[in-house]
């Protein structure tokens, strides 16, 4: 981080911040509320600077409520570095007191970024892709946590009104054809009354191959209840909106992916990451997100961070082992695993590291985390050189 004459920790805040400075020394010089205000927080680095020296600027947050103040202090030049939360918890153990306060919580930021800067994060000055793709990804995540709500709900009626018919349609409402048919025709009833015929012209629209197979598992399944549940005529008009919201949602998520499609090919790592078997377009922007920007001074450095790396458990001879880390970043150890199983079918190599691990007694969880681990080696390589995926059974390939 380089020599600093002042640190100034900053507990971050929706409308106001707490900044507290603390010297060389160890002696506070500063310690007030910072309004959520770019002159105000240039007129607090300034001063600082001029008054102090060479100034670190540390915020627990450096995304959301606190994105304006690293903005400010990256366009004033000034340092700016991140304390995890979780690590600034761990450290707060170690102070006298109880207290939960603002001020308490900015001082014990700029303390350890005195005494203690290996636990730091350095933020580099964002760039504009990775930023757009934050905010982009960030909504779509919103988008699909509200389509599998509404999912939930929609099964929810279904069960309660029909548990016959929800079985054939409610494993298939990521399907559009099934979301379609349920707008148009929102109970048992309304489907008896269509008939075969329309109900399977209604689905040849969206879902050609499937549309005579699933008609008739609609119908056997209809065949099976001849009870009208109470509640079912109310439960027409909801189903009939949750189906409304449920295109919607997926027509929002198909614009979102469109823009996000957009940004990633305008990003130079774009096609390195996407040459990794598994890696689509969502996959590659939570990358680029979660990881570009950071620095990684190895393999295992990016594997800890993603939560990835097996964790070891010793204490003399009654435990020993290795289990699965809790920690790390909770997005990209998602992706990465969610990446790793996709390549299973994809690519060769993969499948037989992921065999090798279940034949070694592995459960499916802990085969596709440990290919994740794997394939995290591979990508730092491919990060750090720029260069595409090869894959080793390409590699061991005989010369023609």
């Amino acid at each position: 981080m380089g020599i600093h004459q002042i640190f100034l920790g900053v507990d971050v805040g929706k409308t106001e911040h707490h900044a507290t400075a603390v010297n060389h020394d160890g002696n506070i010089v500063h310690d007030r509320p910072l309004p959520q205000s770019e002159p105000k927080i240039q007129e607090l680095l300034k001063d600082l600077s001029a008054k102090h020296g060479e100034l670190l600027v540390v915020v627990d947050q450096p995304k959301t409520i606190g994105a304006l103040v690293v903005a400010v202090a990256q366009h004033m030049n000034v340092q700016v570095a991140y304390l995890p939360g979780l690590t600034m918890r761990r450290v707060a153990d170690l102070h006298p007191g109880q207290a939960k306060t603002d001020a308490r919580d900015a001082y014990i930021i700029a303390e350890t970024a005195r005494t203690m800067p290996h636990t730091l994060r350095g933020i580099t000055m964002a760039e504009e892709h990775i930023a757009e793709l934050s905010m982009l990804c960030g909504f779509d995540d919103d988008l699909a946590a509200q389509l599998t709500q509404v999912r939930n709900r929609l099964r929810g009626l279904l069960t309660q009104i029909h548990p016959s018919l929800e079985q054939v349609l409610g494993p298939r409402l990521a399907y559009p054809a099934v979301v379609d048919l349920l707008g148009r025709y929102p109970t048992p009833a309304a489907l008896k009354r269509a008939g075969k015929g329309h109900v399977k012209t209604r689905l040849k629209k969206r879902a050609p191959r499937m549309a005579t197979r699933l008609t008739e598992e609609i119908f056997r399944a209809l065949t099976e209840q001849t009870t009208v549940v109470t509640g079912t005529q109310a439960a027409e008009h909801i189903i009939g909106r949750l189906a409304a919201q449920l295109q919607q949602l997926a027509q929002q998520r198909t614009d979102i992916e469109a823009e996000i499609l957009l940004v990633v090919d305008a990003h130079p790592l774009t096609q390195v990451l996407t040459s990794m078997p598994g890696v689509g377009v969502r996959t590659a922007a939570r990358i680029l997100t979660e990881v570009v920007g950071k620095d990684f001074k190895s393999a295992a450095h990016l594997a800890s961070y993603a939560g990835i790396a097996p964790v070891t458990r010793r204490s003399g001879t009654s435990i020993r082992g290795e289990t699965s880390s809790r920690r790390g970043n909770k997005v990209l150890k998602r992706v990465l695993f969610l990446s790793a199983f996709a390549s299973i079918k994809a690519d060769p190599a993969s499948r037989a590291y992921y065999d090798k691990k279940r034949a070694q007694g592995k459960r499916h969880n802990q085969a596709i985390l440990a290919l994740a681990r794997r394939r995290s080696d591979v990508l730092f390589a491919m990060l750090r050189d720029g260069t595409f995926y090869e894959s080793r059974s390409t590699q061991l390939a005989p010369a023609a």
